[in-house]
């Protein structure tokens, strides 16, 4: 198989559900060989049998990319597996409850940073020697467009949005720290996407209300930031870093 990511090695993190579960595919499709990593173990299962009955490469990680101790036992796995990491896409986060800041607990907020930021920051530090060592490098963050401005059309919920502006604003920082060893570090706003997470948390009525009041009447698909992603992680993107790129059908601009 060959394509874009021809010979490289990916890790995606939640990539057995969603989002990720696009992105791994079709970085698959593109020629690279994927673990698929996510704590659910079943799904990350799913996604590899499938990635390969399509003649593509990919192992599955049960991982709970939470713990740093399960962080690097993942990133060690990959590399004495397939030798390096060429690019990593922390997929991980969301939320599954909607609340007002007098009801989000001390717990509640920290485990919605946690999921959304902190793994962000485990996952890139693991890599990032190998990476440094080798001079090149992508890091592709999925953050959302509740990390640059409150939905104005749905509740955006206080830690989730916080976490993903945390997310973004991570991403350029990196950037400029690792640009000097030719790694990229990039992020990625996904508007609502209709998700199994987002069908949970968000009702049909408020999905379409954010559909209709979009400029292109619509909701993004999985597939639109895997493409996206796949872009930002190949050699066109070479000298793209620090971007935040949103993919959200104009939903804010």
């Amino acid at each position: 198989m060959s394509g874009r990511l021809n010979g490289s090695v990916a890790i995606v993190t939640a990539g057995g559900q969603g989002i990720g579960d696009s992105i791994a595919k079709t970085f698959a499709r593109e020629g690279a060989s994927v673990a698929v990593v996510d704590l659910d173990g079943a799904q990350a299962e799913r996604v590899t049998r499938e990635i390969e009955a399509a003649g593509g490469q990919a192992i599955m990680l049960t991982t709970d990319v939470t713990r740093t101790d399960a962080v690097e036992t993942m990133v060690k796995t990959v590399v004495e597996r397939w030798g390096t990491v060429d690019v990593l896409v922390n997929a991980a986060g969301g939320f599954h409850q909607l609340a007002t800041i007098t009801e989000i607990t001390d717990d509640e907020w920290d485990r919605v940073i946690t999921l959304n930021l902190k793994t962000c920051f485990l996952c890139s530090r693991a890599v990032a020697p190998i990476m440094m060592e080798r001079r090149k490098g992508r890091i592709v963050n999925i953050a959302s467009g509740s990390g640059i401005a409150p939905n104005p059309f749905a509740p955006t919920y206080l830690p989730y949005g916080a976490a993903k502006a945390g997310v973004i604003n991570f991403s350029k920082v990196l950037a400029r720290d690792l640009g000097p060893y030719g790694i990229t570090v990039n992020a990625i706003s996904p508007g609502t996407t209709a998700t199994p997470r987002v069908v949970k948390v968000r009702d049909e009525a408020s999905r379409k209300k954010i559909a209709d009041q979009n400029p292109m009447r619509t909701l993004v698909e999985p597939e639109d930031t895997a493409a996206a992603a796949l872009f930002l992680a190949s050699a066109e993107a070479r000298y793209i870093t620090g971007v935040n790129l949103t993919v959200n059908a104009g939903n804010l601009m």
